[in-house]
């Protein structure tokens, strides 16, 4: 059987226990993960769980999801320390099937999609369930794993070879673009019906039917199935089991990671497997007090930063309204370790293109070094309002409904109504949601899929300079090696 040669490889996973805290805290214990053997890793519900628990991790870096959807547009660039060697590449549309930058995801989602193919594969005989329904779960949760990987890939790669299970082929061609939306609508579709109910999930982390639907919203969002994104908003929205945090800027923080908002998480807790390290590639190098960007005060006694430097474009910055709060996490002052009080807004060291720094993600009291706990979110309510409003406007046109689910989210920020005598016509509201989620999403990584969505990916590059940008570059090249390995793997076009 396939699955016994990788066994080997999840009982070394389970010795390190990293991954253990990657997205489920609570899905194993240290009693638990005594009793596997290469015997019964497989043929235990605890086992199949370590499992899934692997296949979680793997699709988990809130780093590599913010370079490749925000270092590739308009709102952050990167310099210093040894990443720059593979951030400048990425920043100036310099990719190739040879060339191996972080921010491609591709083999880690690729075994999480076998982490649950071997999952479906045992849970049939799998012991310790309770009932036939926690089965159902469980097989549902792992479904949606594998759906959100491909939806990963997908977003990065365009359609790719579709396996539903350890038994398929190891040479298997690239499915159409039809072909790969059925799949993955099924899919979908099948998973809602077994999920988890919201809060009755096994632990915090771990996917519930508002998840399953927020991703399925973005996921008629960005193919541009309209009425289907409106559908899914709505149940969402009448579930009434999501709604907005009363403050943008707090609900990052550690304290507040539980929030009404979050509907799908990357699940991080500090000094483990799992980290959130973003707050160490923002910070200044020599960072020692912030300022503002809700760091006044804030002395970095315990926690280190990287040599290598996120940093904002200044128009970007520039950008937002004088009241917008959503501006308030972005450091544009602070005191470095030679109590010199710097300014960021003079940008000095780069010539005008921006220099300040995007603290989204607070420090973590208990983190040391540059492991935060910070959990990163990859659906949030606030999406589901403004996916609903770009959907009714691109069948229906500017309406006085679609601009109060975007000012409901406006709102919040400490703006003014839109009023709909400003949008004349479709492209002029268009816009607006366009600029809104910018302002609203920043450092969650949605920028570059929103620019794709909209048709002006390339041509904001090219506006940015980027000679290089061409319109095949709206997918990434996928891995040399990988073409390689398969022989009916057809490269993207332009690689």
């Amino acid at each position: 059987m396939k699955t016994k040669k990788y066994i080997a490889t999840y009982l070394l996973s389970l010795s390190l226990l990293g991954f253990l805290t990657q997205s489920c805290e609570a899905i194993l214990d240290e009693s638990v993960k005594s009793e596997f053997t290469e015997a019964t890793l497989l043929s235990k519900k605890a086992g199949i769980e370590a499992v899934i628990a692997d296949a979680y991790g793997k699709n988990n870096s809130a780093r590599n999801v913010v370079k490749r959807g925000e270092m590739t547009t308009d709102i952050l660039w990167q310099s210093g320390g040894g990443e720059e060697g593979t951030a400048t590449p990425l920043i100036n549309f310099n990719w190739d099937p040879s060339n191996t930058l972080e921010a491609f995801d591709w083999m880690n989602l690729w075994q999480a999609i076998r982490d649950v193919n071997i999952v479906l594969a045992n849970v049939p005989t799998a012991s310790g369930f309770n009932n036939e329904t926690q089965r159902k779960q469980l097989i549902a949760e792992a479904r949606f794993i594998r759906v959100w990987a491909y939806y990963a890939l997908w977003d990065q790669y365009g359609p790719v070879p579709i396996r539903r299970s350890i038994n398929d082929p190891d040479v298997l061609g690239r499915p159409s673009e039809e072909e790969f939306r059925t799949f993955m609508e099924t899919e979908f579709k099948e998973i809602l019906g077994d999920i988890y109910l919201e809060g009755e999930e096994p632990a915090y982390g771990r996917v519930n039917r508002g998840g399953v639907r927020g991703l399925l919203c973005l996921w008629y969002l960005n193919t541009h199935q309209w009425q289907k994104c409106i559908d899914v908003a709505d149940d969402i929205i009448k579930s009434k089991k999501y709604e907005l945090c009363k403050d943008y800027n707090e609900m990052f923080a550690i304290e507040n990671e539980k929030n009404s908002e979050f509907m799908l998480v990357f699940s991080y807790l500090a000094n483990s497997g799992a980290t959130n390290v973003l707050l160490a590639t923002t910070l200044p190098t020599g960072f020692k007090e912030g300022l503002d960007g809700y760091l006044e005060g804030v002395v970095n006694s315990q926690w280190s930063n990287f040599a290598s430097n996120y940093r904002m474009y200044k128009a970007f910055y520039d950008s937002f309204d004088e009241k917008d709060q959503r501006k308030g996490r972005i450091l544009t002052k602070y005191i470095n370790a030679n109590g010199k009080t710097v300014d960021l807004l003079e940008d000095t060291p780069t010539n005008g293109k921006g220099n300040i720094r995007g603290t989204k993600y607070p420090p973590d009291p208990a983190a040391k070094a540059n492991e935060h706990g910070n959990d990163f979110p990859v659906v949030r309510y606030a999406e589901i309002l403004l996916a609903k409003a770009e959907a009714m406007n691109e069948l229906f046109g500017p309406s006085q409904d679609a601009l109060d689910l975007i000012d409901d989210v406006r709102n919040r920020a400490g703006l003014d109504d839109l009023k709909l005598s400003d949008f004349g016509d479709k492209k002029k509201l268009q816009d607006q949601i366009l600029d809104e989620r910018k302002w609203e999403f920043w450092y969650e990584g949605k920028r570059r899929t929103d620019l794709i969505r909209t048709g002006r990916f390339i041509t904001d590059a090219q506006k940015r300079g980027i000679k290089n940008a061409q319109d095949f570059h709206v997918y990434f090249p996928i891995p040399q090696s990988a073409i390689d390995a398969n022989p009916l793997l057809k490269q993207n076009t332009g690689y």
